[in-house]
């Protein structure tokens, strides 16, 4: 074989390909791209199609999809296993991507011409468009009809395992191009026709690897936004709890990724995980922050459970990425409506209270000054009745029970009295440390029976405030009763004040058993006490929450069992220009 011949077949007795069966591997590799099949099954369909129809003992189809450029290899051996192989590809002036690599081996360089285009018609091994073809892989192929050293020189010499060669060029679109190689065992084993044939054959090819990238690329859109779609419509369920549409949610993200049989998903949310079936931490991953009110509440993350080939380049489309932030900021908004209904519902429990309180304190206040007038008479009276000369010490002794539960019933009338705002304020301006140092003489003596050491931490040069002194020591004797009260073995009462801007505070902290998250909700409630009913009435935190909102100013409590106690009271600045609105019945909300 002259090495400027190419033509000679030599098929070892194989049947020669037929232009009837490349018509019929056409129809085929057409199917194939209309089945929407994933891309290794696409590619092996077509690949056994092409060994099936054609007499090539092995086929190389080489493309580029994206940043992913690979090559699929196929052989009719069944000792040679078919495979997907990651390549990097040579780059063009202009960026194109020619599907050759930059090895100077004269296989590759020819794979770059055919890419390329780059041949003179007059080689007697290019076709007339440009496909490249030889009986014999193993002899120098010459550009040249001459023969002589200088013609063989001047050559190429492909090489290889396979003696009869095939490259074909096909068009996928105007930036990418693809080869196919068809390889056979045999030397001689193409003719000029069966070429031209494979032109028409790669051409096809050509169109169903567009047609299949475009479905492909419509499957993945489709999927996006059937989550998202479903996604919306659990957002707007109203059954349900939180947890559970979080759960569905979850459920709906491995169909919408690009290889959703091994995909797998979770939400992390302040701590908690939903997982969809079979999640478990692993690489590739993706994720996206979920950012409620600025802050990272936690993270969306989309995993494949095992690695492929194709995750080289990989392993989430653009798209993907796009879709995973538009997934954690769904479940950004759906936190925050959930606290938005939140927010609405302790609103409306507030605007209850605020009402149940105003009718408490006018009904408290109408029980009052009911109950002091018959309670004075019977105060008096058992006192002038203790002066009675020669009073049997029985007597005297059952009079002074009655006086004693007198004095207490009106400590009571007087409470309701303040929590109904029957008695007036007197407010002057005042410093707040004067108030607390001489409210903390007159309980020390206590504080220290009760085994409780009072610590006192007053900033100097407090702004003064606009209040009623009277009722302002009330709430620290109040605050300070109930925190001894909480430290039955003793403990340490911390007592301190500082300025915060437009407002002075007051704290009271304790080291006593503290309070769980029910009674801390219920602890501002008319008559609601966890004490005996001899220590006390349910009426000192409601006083004291009357009186701080009666100044314009607001209390906060921290408070877990077996940790102590802390209020934090904010008076504001006298001159500040803080009014605090009251209701009809001059109650404050």
């Amino acid at each position: 074989m002259h090495e400027h011949d190419p033509v000679r077949s030599d098929s070892g007795g194989r049947r020669p390909s037929r232009p009837e069966d490349h018509a019929a591997l056409s129809r085929v590799i057409l199917h194939c791209a209309s089945g929407g099949l994933p891309r290794t099954d696409f590619l092996r369909q077509i690949s056994d199609a092409l060994l099936d129809l054609s007499d090539c003992d092995a086929v190389e189809v080489r493309l580029s999809q994206g940043d992913l450029h690979y090559r699929w290899e196929a052989a009719r051996r069944p000792d040679v296993a078919t495979r997907f192989v990651l390549a990097r590809w040579s780059c063009g002036l202009d960026g194109t991507v020619i599907p050759a690599t930059q090895s100077d081996s004269d296989f590759e360089r020819m794979c770059r011409r055919v890419a390329c285009q780059d041949f003179d018609p007059s080689w007697p091994f290019f076709t007339r468009t440009g496909s490249f073809w030889t009986g014999d892989t193993w002899n120098r192929v010459s550009a040249t009809a001459a023969s002589g050293p200088e013609a063989a020189g001047a050559g190429w010499c492909v090489g290889g395992h396979y003696r009869s060669l095939a490259i074909v060029r096909f068009v996928v679109d105007a930036r990418t191009v693809g080869l196919l190689l068809m390889k056979s065992e045999h030397a001689g084993a193409f003719t000029s026709e069966a070429v031209e044939s494979y032109e028409g054959v790669a051409q096809t090819l050509g169109l169903a690897v567009a047609d299949w990238f475009a479905q492909h690329a419509l499957r993945e859109r489709v999927k996006e936004l059937t989550c998202l779609y479903g996604i919306a419509q659990v957002t707007e369920e109203t059954s349900g709890t939180f947890d559970e549409q979080l759960q569905r949610i979850v459920a709906l993200l491995p169909p919408a990724w690009q290889y959703p049989e091994i995909a797998a998903a979770r939400i992390v949310l302040d701590g908690r995980n939903f997982d969809s079936h079979g999640f478990r931490p692993a690489d590739p991953r993706q994720s996206a922050e979920i950012v409620v009110n600025g802050r990272v509440r936690g993270v969306v993350e989309v995993v494949y459970r095992e690695d492929r080939p194709e995750f080289a380049a990989g392993a989430f489309l653009p798209e993907e990425e796009k879709l995973i932030d538009a997934v954690a900021r769904e479940v950004s908004l759906v936190v925050e409506r959930r606290q938005a209904q939140q927010e609405r519902a302790n609103l409306q429990q507030q605007l209850i209270h605020a009402d149940r309180l105003a009718t408490i304190g006018q009904l408290a206040a109408g029980v009052a000054h009911e109950l002091n007038e018959p309670l004075g008479s019977i105060l008096g009276f058992a006192q002038l009745a203790l002066k009675c000369p020669g009073l049997p010490k029985a007597a005297a002794k059952d009079i002074e029970r009655v006086v004693t539960a007198s004095l207490y019933a009106r400590e009571v009338i007087k409470k309701l009295m303040v929590f109904g705002r029957q008695v007036p304020a007197r407010k002057v301006q005042l410093k707040l440390n004067q108030v607390v140092e001489e409210s903390l003489y007159f309980l020390e003596a206590r504080c220290a029976k009760a085994g409780t050491r009072v610590v006192r931490e007053l900033a100097p040069e407090l702004p003064e405030i606009h209040g009623d002194p009277a009722q302002l020591a009330q709430v620290l004797v109040n605050l300070v009763v109930n925190a001894v009260q909480a430290m039955p073995d003793g403990g340490t009462l911390t007592v301190r004040t500082r300025a915060n801007g437009a407002h002075v505070a007051l704290v009271v902290e304790d080291t006593g058993t503290g309070m769980d998250e029910e009674v801390l909700g219920k602890i501002f409630l008319p008559f609601f006490t966890t004490k005996d009913v001899t220590e006390g009435t349910g009426l000192g935190l409601p006083v004291v929450h009357g009186i701080v909102s009666a100044h314009g100013g607001s209390i906060d409590v921290q408070s877990r069992p077996g940790q102590g106690t802390r209020f934090e009271i904010r008076l504001p600045v006298a001159g500040t220009g803080v009014v605090q609105e009251t209701d009809e019945h001059g109650g404050g909300v």
